[in-house]
């Protein structure tokens, strides 16, 4: 069900007429980050904003987003199809996972993330901005619709139904590092705060935006509860956009300094880069409609593993609408991965709302 609302949106994107209208604002791409438990506490930098407030102007973001996850590595997806009915992971499916020969894992949670981001423009140019954001990770609600999916198009299982449906279980044994959770109640709280600094500037014809942006996460939240690296990442990204008739093109590339973290599983320091591609469609006066791809290197190298899937690049699709009544934007997006399973979630889907005064 989920992949074909994806689907139509994909479709409406390709093949929606263009209609008639005074031009509005474009709204950009979506300001989705990265959820995967592989890297979700790091600073990953949002995409800018196509619009350029005036100065003095401060406008409100908010995005909500949900995702589910199943990552396994094949000798862990091998043993679960083995096995025979559901039954509750527990510490002596633990055991047995870290008596399977080489390097294994099993990640089975769902993850939902709110940002809050607040931007003030100093002067026609320069801005402003502070993200906070919470988080709360459980068994969530998914696994039957997901399973129900697999089923309706003959697809495999990924192991999946060896385990209870929405439970919590995390079983690692990354090159020595061993961490496992199991069917743990849902958690959540404050995720480390972002601050950060956008030049923006327009060409004569307003048909091109070049905006150049620095940030840095401040580790002030709590590392035992999973919310806080405890380490400071700093990052930059130059954001290119293109503006003709009904159309917008944007590229969004940006470097990340994670400062790693030692809480849970080791994480050495590591510069990341991402690429963010997009295109945006007007379709009616007020609704938009956007796709947009993502790439990033991951946390992994093989000093921390030799599974090939954690080390592989992250890649997902998201594709979503953009709906403006005056100064209040509504978005609906879906992702999903489109790459190596086992290193992003399966699906997600986001909500953002955001408030422009300078939008009429």
């Amino acid at each position: 069900m989920i992949r074909r609302w994806f689907a139509i949106l994909v479709s409406i994107l390709l093949s929606a007429p263009l209609m008639a209208a005074d031009t509005p604002a474009f709204f950009g791409l979506l300001r989705a980050r990265d959820l995967s438990p592989f890297g979700y506490l790091r600073l990953d930098m949002r995409p800018g904003f196509s619009n350029s407030p005036a100065r003095g102007e401060w406008t409100i973001e908010t995005d909500f987003a949900y995702q589910n996850t199943w990552a396994t590595s094949p000798k862990v997806e091998q043993w679960l199809n083995s096995l025979d009915g559901r039954h509750e992971l527990g510490p002596a499916d633990y055991q047995t996972l870290r008596d399977l020969p080489g390097e294994n894992y099993l990640v089975d949670l769902e993850l939902a993330q709110l940002d809050v981001a607040i931007n003030y423009q100093f002067t026609e140019k320069l801005g402003g901005y502070l993200v906070v954001s919470g988080a709360s990770f459980g068994g969530g609600f998914l696994d039957s619709t997901i399973e129900g999916f697999h089923e309706l198009i003959d697809g495999p299982e990924f192991g999946r139904p060896a385990a209870a449906r929405n439970d919590y279980n995390v079983l690692f044994d990354l090159e020595g590092s061993q961490y496992a959770a199991f069917e743990s109640p849902g958690k959540g709280g404050f995720l480390d705060p972002v601050v950060g600094v956008r030049y923006t500037t327009t060409s004569a014809s307003e048909r091109w935006r070049v905006s150049l942006e620095s940030a840095i996460k401040i580790p002030l939240s709590n590392r035992s509860a999973a919310l806080s690296t405890g380490r400071t990442d700093f990052g930059t990204q130059v954001s290119v956009q293109r503006f003709s008739g009904k159309h917008a093109l944007y590229a969004n590339a940006a470097v990340v300094y994670y400062a790693g973290m030692d809480n849970f599983v080791s994480e050495p320091a590591r510069v990341l880069p991402t690429l963010v591609l997009g295109y945006e469609r007007r379709v009616t006066p007020r609704t938009n409609v956007i796709l947009q791809g993502y790439v990033s290197r991951s946390i992994y190298g093989r000093e921390e593993t030799d599974l090939e899937e954690l080390r592989g690049m992250k890649t997902q699709l998201s594709a979503g609408v953009h709906h403006r009544r005056g100064a209040h934007l509504i978005t609906f997006a879906l992702t999903e991965n489109i790459g190596y399973i086992n290193n992003t979630p399966d699906i997600g889907w986001q909500i953002g709302y955001s408030f422009d005064p300078g939008w009429n």
